[in-house]
């Protein structure tokens, strides 16, 4: 009589996730966070919604684990070239493209909005995504200050935040477009004020 091989049971459950993550990725773009309910994450997933609240206490918790399932490392850091103006304008660049992504907007959106109102998910966000990613601007902008290229007393956390916080006010609050052009002018204009002063 043949063996017949049981049923992987993770793998059942990792397929069950998955599912319960483009779906609740792709229902978020299509009707917006308010109306984003896990009734219909379970529907659009094929699976029953107790399924989900085994994993996840609400919406806002799937939505996060959905959005931060596939974010690339950071153990990579942001390039060193030796020029610190052109290694930030080229991974802001990127960056830029990204953000202007539709497919990306609308988690990313929801997420902070929900955030707004929810510190516990904020913290989490927070701890995931967002300082993992300052810390690799914080780390080149310590290289480049150890190379000379910004000033020993400036606090690279504050040069990092310099940075990125225009970056994504301007995106979050939609102020302006993220164009090359403005992450250039960004870049030469923090860094204007970072540079070693020369001594009187």
């Amino acid at each position: 009589m043949a063996n017949k091989t049981a049923p992987d049971a993770s793998r059942r459950s990792e397929r069950s996730r998955r599912a319960i993550f483009d779906a609740a990725l792709s229902l978020v773009g299509e009707v917006g966070y308010d109306k984003l309910t896990i009734e219909g994450i379970a529907s659009r997933a094929g699976v029953g919604k107790q399924t989900i609240y085994r994993w996840w206490p609400s919406k806002a918790a799937v939505l996060l684990d959905a959005f931060t399932q596939d974010v690339e490392g950071y153990e990579a850091g942001l390039p060193d070239t030796g020029d610190l103006a052109a290694d930030l304008k080229f991974v802001l660049r990127a960056t830029a493209d990204e953000f202007n992504d539709e497919k990306w907007q609308a988690p990313y959106r929801a997420l902070a909005a929900a955030g707004a109102n929810d510190a516990e998910l904020s913290a989490r966000f927070v701890e995931r995504l967002l300082e993992p990613g300052i810390a690799v601007y914080v780390n080149r902008m310590r290289a480049a200050q150890e190379a000379g290229e910004i000033g020993p007393d400036v606090d690279v956390r504050v040069a990092a935040e310099m940075v990125l916080s225009p970056f994504s006010q301007r995106w979050l609050m939609r102020t302006g477009e993220l164009t090359y052009a403005y992450v250039d002018t960004l870049v030469d204009m923090v860094l204007a004020g970072l540079r070693p002063r020369a001594s009187a």
